[in-house]
Protein backbone atom coordinates (compact mmCIF):
# COMPACT_ATOMS: atom_id res chain seq x y z
CA UNK A 1 0.00 0.00 0.00
CA UNK A 2 2.68 2.45 0.53
CA UNK A 3 4.52 1.78 -1.84
CA UNK A 4 1.51 2.01 -4.16
CA UNK A 5 1.09 5.65 -3.04
CA UNK A 6 4.41 6.47 -3.23
CA UNK A 7 3.83 5.51 -7.45
CA UNK A 8 0.95 7.44 -7.60
CA UNK A 9 2.37 10.86 -5.87
CA UNK A 10 5.48 10.27 -8.34
CA UNK A 11 3.01 10.16 -11.17
CA UNK A 12 1.35 13.48 -10.24
CA UNK A 13 4.04 15.32 -9.44
CA UNK A 14 5.96 14.52 -13.53
CA UNK A 15 2.51 14.48 -15.26
CA UNK A 16 3.10 17.22 -17.92
CA UNK A 17 0.19 20.08 -18.28
CA UNK A 18 -1.17 20.25 -22.14
CA UNK A 19 -2.28 24.06 -21.46
CA UNK A 20 -0.95 27.63 -21.68
CA UNK A 21 -1.84 30.90 -21.70
CA UNK A 22 -1.84 32.54 -25.05
CA UNK A 23 -3.29 35.88 -24.35
CA UNK A 24 -4.52 37.76 -21.34
CA UNK A 25 -8.41 38.53 -20.30
CA UNK A 26 -9.39 41.75 -21.94
CA UNK A 27 -12.41 43.94 -21.98
CA UNK A 28 -14.85 46.46 -19.76
CA UNK A 29 -16.99 46.31 -16.74
CA UNK A 30 -19.84 47.49 -19.09
CA UNK A 31 -22.55 45.23 -19.56
CA UNK A 32 -23.44 43.67 -23.39
CA UNK A 33 -26.78 43.83 -22.74
CA UNK A 34 -29.17 45.86 -22.47
CA UNK A 35 -27.39 48.21 -25.52
CA UNK A 36 -28.93 51.53 -24.57
CA UNK A 37 -28.52 52.61 -28.51
CA UNK A 38 -30.41 49.93 -29.46
CA UNK A 39 -33.30 50.72 -26.33
CA UNK A 40 -34.02 53.93 -27.49
CA UNK A 41 -34.49 53.29 -30.96
CA UNK A 42 -37.02 50.66 -30.07
CA UNK A 43 -39.10 53.64 -27.56
CA UNK A 44 -38.27 56.06 -30.35
CA UNK A 45 -40.24 53.49 -32.85
CA UNK A 46 -42.76 52.69 -30.60
CA UNK A 47 -43.55 56.44 -29.79
CA UNK A 48 -44.75 56.98 -32.80
CA UNK A 49 -46.08 53.69 -33.95
CA UNK A 50 -48.32 53.14 -30.77
CA UNK A 51 -49.99 56.43 -31.86
CA UNK A 52 -50.53 56.12 -35.31
CA UNK A 53 -51.66 52.66 -34.40
CA UNK A 54 -54.77 54.28 -32.09
CA UNK A 55 -55.57 57.43 -34.43
CA UNK A 56 -55.48 54.18 -36.99
CA UNK A 57 -58.36 52.66 -35.11
CA UNK A 58 -60.14 55.56 -33.85
CA UNK A 59 -60.67 56.64 -37.67
CA UNK A 60 -61.36 52.83 -38.65
CA UNK A 61 -63.81 52.49 -35.86
CA UNK A 62 -65.34 55.99 -36.45
CA UNK A 63 -68.41 55.18 -38.66
CA UNK A 64 -69.49 59.44 -38.48
CA UNK A 65 -70.40 62.17 -40.91
CA UNK A 66 -67.30 64.36 -40.38
CA UNK A 67 -67.35 66.61 -43.02
CA UNK A 68 -68.65 67.84 -46.22
CA UNK A 69 -67.07 65.40 -48.12
CA UNK A 70 -69.40 62.35 -46.68
CA UNK A 71 -72.29 64.48 -47.88
CA UNK A 72 -71.43 64.23 -51.54
CA UNK A 73 -72.94 61.24 -52.81
CA UNK A 74 -76.60 63.02 -51.96
CA UNK A 75 -78.42 64.77 -54.35
CA UNK A 76 -80.24 67.04 -51.72
CA UNK A 77 -78.66 70.93 -52.33
CA UNK A 78 -75.96 71.97 -49.72
CA UNK A 79 -76.73 75.42 -47.93
CA UNK A 80 -73.92 76.04 -45.54
CA UNK A 81 -71.64 74.60 -42.84
CA UNK A 82 -71.41 75.75 -39.61
CA UNK A 83 -67.61 75.09 -38.14
CA UNK A 84 -67.73 73.80 -34.17
CA UNK A 85 -67.32 76.75 -31.53
CA UNK A 86 -64.61 76.20 -29.29
CA UNK A 87 -63.66 77.81 -26.52
CA UNK A 88 -59.73 78.66 -25.00
CA UNK A 89 -58.61 75.44 -23.45
CA UNK A 90 -56.26 74.55 -20.99
CA UNK A 91 -53.12 73.20 -21.59
CA UNK A 92 -54.55 69.64 -19.22
CA UNK A 93 -57.39 69.74 -21.68
CA UNK A 94 -55.72 69.57 -24.93
CA UNK A 95 -53.51 67.04 -23.80
CA UNK A 96 -55.89 64.62 -22.81
CA UNK A 97 -57.89 65.69 -25.57
CA UNK A 98 -57.12 62.89 -28.16
CA UNK A 99 -57.51 60.40 -25.42
CA UNK A 100 -60.62 61.61 -24.96
CA UNK A 101 -61.97 61.25 -28.35
CA UNK A 102 -60.88 57.79 -28.59
CA UNK A 103 -62.98 56.58 -25.47
CA UNK A 104 -65.63 58.07 -26.44
CA UNK A 105 -65.55 56.61 -30.33
CA UNK A 106 -64.86 53.49 -28.98
CA UNK A 107 -68.16 54.01 -26.37
CA UNK A 108 -70.49 54.76 -29.22
CA UNK A 109 -69.59 51.66 -30.89
CA UNK A 110 -70.92 49.57 -28.43
CA UNK A 111 -73.23 51.73 -27.44
CA UNK A 112 -72.02 52.90 -24.46
CA UNK A 113 -72.23 56.59 -23.86
CA UNK A 114 -75.17 58.78 -24.91
CA UNK A 115 -74.82 61.98 -26.18
CA UNK A 116 -75.30 64.46 -23.17
CA UNK A 117 -77.94 67.59 -24.50
CA UNK A 118 -76.70 71.20 -24.34
CA UNK A 119 -80.47 73.00 -22.94
CA UNK A 120 -77.90 76.38 -23.01
CA UNK A 121 -78.79 78.77 -25.63
CA UNK A 122 -75.71 79.66 -27.38
CA UNK A 123 -76.81 83.13 -29.33
CA UNK A 124 -72.94 83.61 -31.14
CA UNK A 125 -74.26 85.66 -34.02
CA UNK A 126 -73.07 89.30 -32.98
CA UNK A 127 -73.67 92.80 -35.30
CA UNK A 128 -70.50 94.15 -36.97
CA UNK A 129 -68.75 90.59 -35.79
CA UNK A 130 -66.46 88.79 -38.58
CA UNK A 131 -65.43 85.98 -36.73
CA UNK A 132 -65.42 82.47 -38.34
CA UNK A 133 -69.44 81.60 -37.14
CA UNK A 134 -71.22 84.77 -38.23
CA UNK A 135 -69.57 84.17 -41.47
CA UNK A 136 -70.70 80.91 -41.83
CA UNK A 137 -74.72 82.15 -41.21
CA UNK A 138 -73.95 84.80 -43.00
CA UNK A 139 -73.63 82.35 -45.71
CA UNK A 140 -76.52 80.28 -44.66
CA UNK A 141 -78.87 83.47 -44.88
CA UNK A 142 -77.45 84.83 -48.15
CA UNK A 143 -78.43 81.17 -49.53
CA UNK A 144 -81.43 81.12 -48.11
CA UNK A 145 -82.70 84.36 -49.42
CA UNK A 146 -81.35 83.32 -53.20
CA UNK A 147 -83.33 80.17 -52.98
CA UNK A 148 -86.81 81.33 -51.35
CA UNK A 149 -88.14 84.03 -54.63
CA UNK A 150 -88.73 87.41 -53.29
CA UNK A 151 -92.74 88.04 -53.01
CA UNK A 152 -94.43 90.07 -50.49
CA UNK A 153 -95.75 87.68 -48.47
CA UNK A 154 -92.87 86.27 -46.21
CA UNK A 155 -91.92 82.55 -46.10
CA UNK A 156 -92.34 80.05 -44.10
CA UNK A 157 -88.81 78.46 -42.79
CA UNK A 158 -88.83 74.60 -40.93
CA UNK A 159 -86.25 73.39 -39.57
CA UNK A 160 -85.75 69.89 -38.33
CA UNK A 161 -83.19 67.13 -37.98
CA UNK A 162 -82.81 63.08 -38.25
CA UNK A 163 -82.14 62.55 -34.83
CA UNK A 164 -82.16 64.61 -31.67
CA UNK A 165 -78.98 66.77 -30.28
CA UNK A 166 -78.28 67.93 -33.46
CA UNK A 167 -78.18 71.60 -33.12
CA UNK A 168 -81.58 72.53 -34.60
CA UNK A 169 -81.91 75.08 -31.88
CA UNK A 170 -78.67 76.86 -31.92
CA UNK A 171 -79.37 77.40 -35.35
CA UNK A 172 -82.60 78.53 -35.40
CA UNK A 173 -81.43 80.81 -32.28
CA UNK A 174 -79.00 82.29 -34.03
CA UNK A 175 -79.99 82.43 -38.12
CA UNK A 176 -82.94 84.34 -36.61
CA UNK A 177 -80.38 87.04 -34.89
CA UNK A 178 -78.68 86.77 -38.25
CA UNK A 179 -81.70 88.16 -40.44
CA UNK A 180 -82.70 90.26 -37.22
CA UNK A 181 -79.22 92.59 -37.76
CA UNK A 182 -80.24 92.75 -41.10
CA UNK A 183 -83.06 94.43 -40.44
CA UNK A 184 -85.63 92.14 -41.72
CA UNK A 185 -88.56 91.09 -39.52
CA UNK A 186 -88.33 87.59 -38.32
CA UNK A 187 -90.49 85.25 -35.89
CA UNK A 188 -89.17 82.22 -34.46
CA UNK A 189 -91.92 79.64 -33.15
CA UNK A 190 -91.25 76.75 -31.14
CA UNK A 191 -93.03 73.87 -32.34
CA UNK A 192 -91.20 71.15 -30.61
CA UNK A 193 -93.99 70.56 -28.40
CA UNK A 194 -92.38 68.31 -25.84
CA UNK A 195 -88.99 70.11 -25.59
CA UNK A 196 -89.95 73.34 -26.04
CA UNK A 197 -86.08 74.52 -26.09
CA UNK A 198 -86.30 77.23 -28.34
CA UNK A 199 -88.55 78.91 -25.33
CA UNK A 200 -85.65 78.97 -23.08
CA UNK A 201 -84.78 81.82 -24.87
CA UNK A 202 -87.30 84.13 -23.25
CA UNK A 203 -87.50 82.48 -20.53
CA UNK A 204 -90.39 80.19 -21.30
CA UNK A 205 -93.65 82.55 -20.67
CA UNK A 206 -96.99 80.69 -19.53
CA UNK A 207 -98.76 80.55 -22.35
CA UNK A 208 -97.59 80.21 -26.07
CA UNK A 209 -98.47 78.32 -29.42
CA UNK A 210 -99.71 75.11 -27.35
CA UNK A 211 -102.61 77.24 -25.85
CA UNK A 212 -103.38 78.93 -28.97
CA UNK A 213 -103.66 75.55 -31.16
CA UNK A 214 -105.98 74.70 -27.83
CA UNK A 215 -108.23 77.40 -28.11
CA UNK A 216 -106.97 78.66 -24.32
CA UNK A 217 -106.48 81.84 -26.68
CA UNK A 218 -107.80 83.34 -30.03
CA UNK A 219 -104.94 86.59 -29.96
CA UNK A 220 -101.62 85.61 -31.25
CA UNK A 221 -100.33 89.01 -29.26
CA UNK A 222 -101.24 86.96 -26.13
CA UNK A 223 -98.34 84.49 -27.18
CA UNK A 224 -95.78 86.27 -29.14
CA UNK A 225 -93.00 87.97 -27.08
CA UNK A 226 -91.82 91.33 -29.09
CA UNK A 227 -87.93 92.04 -29.77
CA UNK A 228 -86.58 88.96 -27.56
CA UNK A 229 -83.32 89.13 -27.91
CA UNK A 230 -83.01 91.94 -30.73
CA UNK A 231 -85.18 94.63 -32.77
CA UNK A 232 -87.33 92.88 -35.39
CA UNK A 233 -86.98 89.71 -33.59
CA UNK A 234 -90.31 87.76 -31.92
CA UNK A 235 -90.21 84.56 -30.54
CA UNK A 236 -93.70 82.24 -29.51
CA UNK A 237 -92.76 79.89 -27.37
CA UNK A 238 -94.55 76.60 -26.41
CA UNK A 239 -96.75 77.78 -23.21
CA UNK A 240 -97.79 74.69 -21.40
CA UNK A 241 -96.80 71.38 -22.93
CA UNK A 242 -99.68 69.45 -24.13
CA UNK A 243 -100.49 65.89 -23.95
CA UNK A 244 -101.61 65.66 -27.68
CA UNK A 245 -98.79 67.58 -29.62
CA UNK A 246 -99.68 65.45 -32.64
CA UNK A 247 -103.11 66.41 -32.93
CA UNK A 248 -102.80 69.82 -32.29
CA UNK A 249 -100.55 70.24 -35.00
CA UNK A 250 -103.37 68.48 -36.80
CA UNK A 251 -105.39 71.41 -36.16
CA UNK A 252 -106.22 74.25 -39.30
CA UNK A 253 -105.38 76.53 -36.72
CA UNK A 254 -102.01 76.58 -37.18
CA UNK A 255 -102.06 76.44 -41.04
CA UNK A 256 -104.54 79.94 -40.65
CA UNK A 257 -102.31 81.14 -38.29
CA UNK A 258 -98.95 81.36 -40.33
CA UNK A 259 -101.25 82.59 -43.38
CA UNK A 260 -102.19 85.42 -41.37
CA UNK A 261 -98.43 85.96 -40.42
CA UNK A 262 -96.79 85.84 -43.66
CA UNK A 263 -97.93 89.27 -44.01
CA UNK A 264 -96.06 90.69 -41.50
CA UNK A 265 -92.64 89.29 -41.20
CA UNK A 266 -90.37 88.64 -43.91
CA UNK A 267 -89.09 85.09 -42.50
CA UNK A 268 -90.85 83.03 -40.38
CA UNK A 269 -88.73 79.98 -38.63
CA UNK A 270 -90.05 76.85 -36.94
CA UNK A 271 -87.95 74.89 -34.42
CA UNK A 272 -89.21 71.49 -35.32
CA UNK A 273 -88.70 68.14 -33.62
CA UNK A 274 -86.80 65.13 -35.18
CA UNK A 275 -88.04 63.64 -38.44
CA UNK A 276 -87.31 60.12 -37.06
CA UNK A 277 -88.56 60.40 -33.61
CA UNK A 278 -92.58 61.64 -34.20
CA UNK A 279 -94.51 62.90 -37.02
CA UNK A 280 -94.88 66.18 -36.10
CA UNK A 281 -92.31 67.34 -38.90
CA UNK A 282 -94.09 65.73 -41.38
CA UNK A 283 -97.39 67.20 -40.33
CA UNK A 284 -95.73 70.80 -39.57
CA UNK A 285 -94.30 70.46 -43.70
CA UNK A 286 -97.90 70.99 -44.60
CA UNK A 287 -97.28 74.48 -43.48
CA UNK A 288 -94.09 75.39 -44.54
CA UNK A 289 -92.42 76.22 -47.89
CA UNK A 290 -89.10 75.17 -47.61
CA UNK A 291 -86.99 72.84 -45.18
CA UNK A 292 -83.80 73.15 -43.58
CA UNK A 293 -82.15 69.65 -42.44
CA UNK A 294 -79.45 69.72 -40.00
CA UNK A 295 -77.07 67.15 -39.97
CA UNK A 296 -74.77 67.21 -37.21
CA UNK A 297 -71.07 66.28 -37.68
CA UNK A 298 -69.33 63.57 -35.57
CA UNK A 299 -73.08 62.29 -34.76
CA UNK A 300 -74.89 61.41 -37.46
CA UNK A 301 -74.01 57.81 -38.59
CA UNK A 302 -73.27 57.97 -42.26
CA UNK A 303 -75.27 54.92 -42.73
CA UNK A 304 -78.68 57.19 -42.03
CA UNK A 305 -77.57 59.38 -45.26
CA UNK A 306 -79.65 57.12 -47.51
CA UNK A 307 -82.55 57.53 -45.59
CA UNK A 308 -82.06 61.73 -45.50
CA UNK A 309 -81.85 61.41 -49.11
CA UNK A 310 -85.26 58.86 -49.50
CA UNK A 311 -86.82 61.56 -47.54
CA UNK A 312 -85.83 63.79 -50.62
CA UNK A 313 -86.80 61.63 -53.40
CA UNK A 314 -89.93 61.12 -52.21
CA UNK A 315 -91.00 64.82 -51.49
CA UNK A 316 -91.61 63.95 -47.56
CA UNK A 317 -90.68 67.71 -46.52
CA UNK A 318 -91.01 70.65 -48.85
CA UNK A 319 -88.07 71.84 -50.44
CA UNK A 320 -84.89 70.20 -48.46
CA UNK A 321 -81.59 71.91 -48.15
CA UNK A 322 -78.69 70.60 -45.80
CA UNK A 323 -76.89 72.30 -43.54
CA UNK A 324 -73.87 70.24 -41.87
CA UNK A 325 -73.68 71.98 -38.14
CA UNK A 326 -70.47 71.36 -36.02
CA UNK A 327 -67.49 70.35 -38.39
CA UNK A 328 -63.68 70.17 -36.46
CA UNK A 329 -61.00 72.41 -37.96
CA UNK A 330 -59.79 68.97 -39.85
CA UNK A 331 -62.94 68.28 -41.62
CA UNK A 332 -64.37 72.08 -42.10
CA UNK A 333 -64.09 74.37 -45.26
CA UNK A 334 -63.65 77.54 -42.97
CA UNK A 335 -60.66 75.99 -40.98
CA UNK A 336 -59.13 75.04 -44.24
CA UNK A 337 -56.25 77.36 -45.59
CA UNK A 338 -57.97 78.48 -48.81
CA UNK A 339 -60.18 79.73 -46.71
CA UNK A 340 -58.05 82.27 -44.68
CA UNK A 341 -56.41 83.16 -48.27
CA UNK A 342 -59.58 84.41 -49.30
CA UNK A 343 -59.84 86.23 -46.38
CA UNK A 344 -56.89 87.80 -46.58
CA UNK A 345 -56.82 88.48 -50.12
CA UNK A 346 -60.31 90.74 -49.35
CA UNK A 347 -58.81 92.87 -47.03
CA UNK A 348 -58.60 90.85 -43.98
CA UNK A 349 -55.40 90.50 -41.39
CA UNK A 350 -54.35 87.36 -39.31
CA UNK A 351 -56.00 83.85 -39.50
CA UNK A 352 -60.12 84.19 -40.40
CA UNK A 353 -60.99 81.70 -38.48
CA UNK A 354 -59.07 82.41 -35.20
CA UNK A 355 -60.66 83.04 -31.32
CA UNK A 356 -61.90 86.55 -31.09
CA UNK A 357 -63.52 88.34 -28.18
CA UNK A 358 -67.02 87.95 -29.70
CA UNK A 359 -66.80 84.00 -29.29
CA UNK A 360 -67.59 84.37 -26.11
Amino acid sequence: MLHKREENELSQAFTAYNNRLISPAMGSNTPTFPVPKMVWLVGAWAGLLIPGLLIFLTEAINNKVRGRKDLNDLTIPFIGEIPIHRRHRTFKEKFFAPWIRFRNNVKAMFGIAEMQEDKTLHILVKDHSRNVINEAFRVIRTNLEFMTAKGSRGKVIMLTSFTPNSGKTFVVTNLITSFAIKRQRVLAIDLDLRKASLSAMVNKPPIGIADYLSGVTDSFDDIVVRNATHDYLDVVPVGTIPPNPTELLFDDRLAELLDELRNQYSYIILDCPPVEIVADATIIGRCADSTLFIVRAEMLDRSLLPDIQQYYDENRLPKMSLILNGTTDSFSYYGSHRYGARYGYYGGSGSYGGYTRDDD
